[in-house]
């Protein structure tokens, strides 16, 4: 398996995308992830956004991220699908994404839902709303050879019956999921018991931890984190975490273990990668780069 982090984690640390490689490099990481914005901001040109904006050239990325030895595992396209604007604006964050991610040599986008019940729509409504737009998207990600990957993260996906319907909107090898281990543990779920189910669809995996404190405040009361404030093997998910990469393991997954946490300019993200390498080889599972 790979490691990689999402590039969320320097958020607070105000770095840019280049600094964010130039972590990565130094801590012999050779996928990331990163969001993604349609045209440009004052807090991208500036240099204090640690994500990408379309607007950039994909051939130039892709040749800067070579540079540093590093390549995307996933970007992350994820407009809530679930609603009603998700048709106005999350289908076309989308489309514009695909060929973006094709240049630059990313074999997946991440999508996901709203983090509550669309208002207004029964949940058949609502999914009905999403099998259209995940219809329109696979369609074009198959030109494309891209995977198009449901994370786990809000009402409709962190709920098992729900997110298997899902999966089933349309027939297509494009269309996995990315797993997310703290957002599947925040909404109250069993994460084990999530991948079990699930395993032959995961194409990406988010590896997040929980603190103690937030899993006492907002298990089962919210689905998804925006970013876990606990390093990845210090919160109380830690060992949901290890059964799930024995699971990976004995199944046949190479995929990129993609860790999402706060990183407080690196220290926490580094405790992270410290603990996910060690697991990793106590579990006797090679560490590809």
């Amino acid at each position: 398996m790979k490691i990689g982090f999402h590039t969320d984690a320097f958020n607070s640390a105000v770095f840019n995308f280049e600094k964010a490689l130039a972590w990565a490099q130094e801590h012999d990481i050779h996928n990331i992830e990163a969001g993604v914005i349609e045209g440009v901001s004052w807090i991208h040109g500036l240099g204090y956004f640690p994500h990408i904006s379309l607007s950039e050239d994909p051939m130039k990325m892709r040749i800067l991220m070579e540079k540093y030895g590093v390549k995307f595992s996933q970007i992350d396209s994820a407009y809530p699908l679930s609603g009603e604007n998700g048709l106005y604006y999350g289908v076309q964050y989308v489309l514009k994404s695909i060929p973006w991610a094709k240049i630059a040599g990313c074999p997946n986008i991440a999508t996901t839902d709203g983090l509550k019940k669309p208002q207004g729509l029964t949940d058949e409504q609502a999914l009905e709303l999403m099998k259209r737009a995940y219809g329109t998207i696979v369609e074009t990600a198959e030109l494309y050879e891209i995977n198009i990957n449901i994370e786990v993260h809000g009402y409709f996906t962190t709920n098992p019956d729900l997110l298997e319907k899902m999966l089933n909107f349309v027939d297509s090898e494009r269309l996995g999921l990315n797993l997310d281990t703290g957002n599947s543990f925040i909404a109250g779920q069993d994460p084990v018991e999530f991948c079990k189910r699930f395993v032959k669809r995961i194409k990406h995996v988010h590896v997040k931890d929980v603190s103690k404190s937030l899993a006492a405040a907002m298990r089962g009361h919210d689905t998804g984190i925006g970013i876990s404030h606990s390093a990845v093997g210090e919160g109380v998910n830690a060992e949901n975490i290890k059964e799930i990469l024995k699971i990976l393991r004995d199944t046949g997954y190479s995929g990129v273990l993609s860790i999402e946490c706060e990183g407080q300019g690196g220290p926490l993200l580094e405790k992270s990668v410290t603990w996910l390498r060690n697991t990793l080889k106590e579990l006797g599972i090679p560490e590809e780069m």
